[in-house]
């Protein structure tokens, strides 16, 4: 799993897996991102998709927190994507 999100929720937010250290960098530096909602808060960040971070950025985003998963995946379920 690389993201997680509610539905029926008011405000749009998403888990998303992080780097650790990168996830502590984020989070000091954009209120939007925030230690991951009943995740661990070591490997995941909570991302208010409707604040004011670019679309570029969230994608980057998304796109990290997927190749986390993939390459921690074998090497034929790698193959198979």
């Amino acid at each position: 799993m690389f993201a997680l999100t509610g539905l029926g929720k008011e405000q749009f937010t998403v888990n998303l897996k992080c780097d650790p250290e990168r996830a502590l960098d984020l989070r000091e530096e954009y209120s939007e991102i925030q230690p991951g909602y009943h995740m661990s808060k070591k490997h995941w960040n909570t991302i208010d998709f409707e604040g004011s971070l670019n679309d570029d950025f969230l994608v980057e985003l998304i796109d990290h927190s997927y190749d986390l998963v993939v390459k921690k995946l074998k090497k034929s379920e790698r193959e198979e994507l």
